[in-house]
């Protein structure tokens, strides 16, 4: 909470109040400050500022090339596992997100998943929902059943299904048999998880085995629960893919109907189909219910478009304070960044649009975050955004919560000195990429347009590929990037897309 400013008509004592203008005392308006830190809140701007200058990474054209390939590599690698067992759909439909698992992109339990750090393990990170089932047919019935499970929770029958799809999956269902002599088979997101890391596993066997040029150096492939996290090298950048099999659903799940019947900070920005054009479940389980049959459910597109509505200061206050807490709380595991998504868009939805729109307000905000986490964690309290009835904190013990609120108090004490510490942390980062690169990270990636003949020079491979993308695109605005430090690594764009 900020303290107003003081006051500039202020006088000194016993002054006249017919003084004229020439016998009074001009005092200087006092800078805006934080009331519980005494923080100047244009310090805090300023360093929010300069977080998010070194944490938003400007992507040149070598960079977009090395996303575009790993990418790539990525959705093709998923086609070889599809055409293992023919269990993924032929037509799928992935929804790849920036930021990994541990940012808080989707709503998925922290405590098993190995600490991987930027700069020192890779140097962006995406999560990518692969859906191992598609239920997109609008007049299909199907059933969510939540009998068994908290909120924000399902188990999955498979009953209402074809022979065909039970068949191919039955494999990775745990199986009920009713009184009646039914079976009931119910699809176990561990199960799945495993079959899909088996499979993943096999087909980068099969890839290294063979390697070709241009085709992305797989660093790491790790099971974390029910996340297989995969670090690719591409030239000089190492990307992490949290690759997480998913179930996709297209409408709105019943559960969560209310919450359409309220008033929303994107009403009028977007439209409601663009909202609740589908949802997901992931393998992830309530503190209380059954790993091998609980999923929860997801809103992970929905929260694709509702990004679109929120203000630039928001978001820089929001990736300051995730900053802040993915350290500070990171152990015990109880709070995650999704925790602090949820409280954002909560603000949005309290929180008049010309308020959160003022660009100066990022410190602001930052502070409101902090305060709104503390409120969560003393009451133990955090509903979903999406069903809030649902509360997130509702396994915390009341030591963990009060030990968490602590830590928490330290950084509303004092958020100036850990802003401070973030954009140490960032830059660190970013220096620790440019090292590696430096060492030589660009040379193990030769170009996708390299040839193997040792007899060719590089202006004639160049000249060469060039008449022929001129060839095979006319009309097309084709433009060649060379780097001046390595000019046998020329790439090509034709009109948006690198090649």
């Amino acid at each position: 909470m900020a303290a107003p400013a003081l006051s500039s008509r202020a006088g000194s004592a016993g002054s006249s109040p017919t003084a004229t203008p020439s016998s009074t005392k001009h005092v200087p308006q006092s800078p805006e400050l934080d009331f519980r830190s005494g923080t100047r809140i244009e310090e805090l701007n300023r360093l929010i500022a300069e977080f998010s200058k070194h944490e938003q990474r400007e992507y040149d054209d070598q960079r977009a090339l090395e996303i575009h390939t790993a990418k790539d590599f990525i959705f093709s690698m998923l086609g070889m596992v599809q055409k293992l067992d023919q269990k993924l759909p032929v037509a799928n439909e992935y929804l790849l997100l920036s930021g990994g698992v541990r940012e808080g992109v989707v709503d998925m339990d922290l405590d098993e998943l190995t600490v991987y750090a930027r700069g020192a393990d890779y140097d962006m990170d995406f999560t990518l929902l692969v859906p191992a089932l598609k239920l997109h047919d609008r007049n299909q019935p199907v059933t969510l059943d939540m009998r068994h499970s908290a909120l924000c929770h399902s188990w999955l029958s498979l009953r209402l299904f074809d022979e065909g799809t039970i068949n191919k999956w039955k494999d990775c269902c745990t199986v009920v048999d009713h009184v009646n002599g039914a079976t009931n088979y119910f699809f176990s997101p561990t199960l799945v998880a495993d079959w899909f890391y088996e499979s993943i596993s096999m087909v980068l066997a099969e890839i290294q085995k063979k390697p070709q040029r241009g085709v992305p150096r797989v660093e790491k492939v790790e099971r974390n629960a029910t996340v297989i996290s995969i670090i690719l090298g591409v030239g000089g950048s190492r990307m992490l893919y949290d690759v997480v099999p998913v179930v996709s659903f297209k409408g709105w799940p019943a559960v969560a109907q209310s919450w359409l019947m309220e008033n929303h900070f994107w009403d009028g920005k977007i439209t409601e189909e663009e909202v609740i054009s589908g949802f997901y479940l992931l393998p992830a389980c309530s503190s209380t219910g059954q790993k091998e049959n609980e999923w929860r459910l997801s809103f992970a597109r929905s929260e694709v478009q509702l990004k679109k509505c929120i203000s630039a200061s928001l978001m820089q206050a929001y990736q300051a304070c995730k900053a802040l807490i993915i350290k500070l709380l990171s152990r015990p595991k109880a709070i995650s960044p999704y925790h602090l998504r949820s409280l954002m868009l909560w603000a949005c939805d309290r929180l008049p649009h010309t308020y959160l729109a003022q660009e100066d307000y990022a410190a602001h905000f930052l502070l409101g975050l902090i305060d709104d986490l503390q409120h969560c964690l003393v009451n133990k309290t955090c509903p979903n955004y999406f069903i809030p009835q649902c509360n997130m904190l509702e396994h915390l013990s009341d030591d963990t919560a009060m030990l968490h609120a602590r830590k928490l108090s330290s950084v509303r004490s004092d958020p100036a000195e850990h802003l401070r510490s973030a954009i140490e942390h960032a830059k660190a980062a970013s220096r620790l990429t440019l090292e590696l690169q430096w060492r030589g990270g660009s040379s193990n990636l030769s170009s996708p347009l390299s040839e193997t003949g040792a007899d060719q020079q590089p202006d004639d491979r160049l000249a060469k590929k060039l008449q022929q993308l001129v060839t095979e695109n006319p009309g097309k605005s084709i433009s060649v990037f060379i780097n001046p430090d390595d000019v046998t690594r020329p790439h090509f764009r034709i009109d948006d897309k690198f090649f």
